[in-house]
């Protein structure tokens, strides 16, 4: 069973935790779902239209002390690459809204907070309700799944080859202090005809293991040889 149902809902109330927290009645459940929904999806199209200005980073791998500068062209399909993930806390006159992210230089800027909270006022249309927003960084980025598809999809869209993208990624989590990792990429890898799928392993990761603590992700890349899928698990410690 483990091995077949995504890990962070296997393990939800016990490792992981939910990502948004509020109450409301039966008949109003599915708006405030579709409100979620438009609350992390402007916050990701914020970031990206901001990232098409021009902003480079850096990311350095221990190992051969190697600096890839980022110079990115986003596309839709990518806009949440460096957002762990989002945390939505409900009250009846406030919304608070927490930003998991890898690389917070876009949203440290003067004036960020104050623009990105006028976009989701417009977006929501609440009156009565005002949002409070706040930026946490992630204490080892490369502990976050998100963050290591990020770089892959960087990798293969710069026609590196789909193995050593794979290497290198795991090359990275080395900074974190992780048990185990398994990186998994399947389609048209290297422009074949034939679809096919590959992964690579280090260390241990007990899926079936409810009290493992283990972080997931699923990413899409768009690649000019057709969209490649990336998933990736960090085997983190275990209860």
């Amino acid at each position: 069973m483990g091995q077949k149902i995504n890990p962070l809902g296997f393990r939800l109330g016990t490792t992981q935790k939910h990502h948004s927290f509020w109450f409301a009645q039966p008949k109003n459940y599915s708006e405030g779902l579709q409100e979620d929904k438009k609350i992390r999806d402007c916050i990701k199209n914020y970031i990206q239209k901001n990232r098409k200005k021009g902003s480079n980073r850096k990311i350095e791998s221990d190992s051969s002390s190697e600096v890839i500068t980022h110079n990115r062209k986003m596309d839709s399909g990518s806009s949440s690459e460096v957002i762990t993930h989002i945390e939505i806390q409900k009250e009846i006159d406030t919304i608070h809204v927490i930003i998991h992210i890898g690389f917070p230089n876009l949203l440290k800027k003067k004036g960020a907070i104050e623009e990105l909270e006028k976009d989701l006022q417009k977006e929501i249309n609440s009156v009565n309700q005002r949002f409070n927003i706040s930026i946490e960084k992630a204490k080892e980025p490369y502990r976050q799944p998100n963050i290591l598809a990020e770089y892959i999809a960087f990798q293969l869209k710069n026609r590196v080859s789909f193995r050593k993208a794979m290497k290198k990624a795991i090359e990275l989590t080395k900074k974190a202090d992780i048990r185990g990792v398994k990186v998994k990429i399947a389609g048209r890898l290297g422009g074949k005809e034939i679809a096919r799928a590959e992964s690579i392993k280090k260390g241990r990761l007990p899926l079936q293991t409810i009290r493992a603590k283990i972080d997931y992700c699923c990413y899409p890349i768009r690649t000019i040889y057709g969209v490649l899928g990336v998933k990736i698990w960090i085997f983190v410690d275990e209860e």
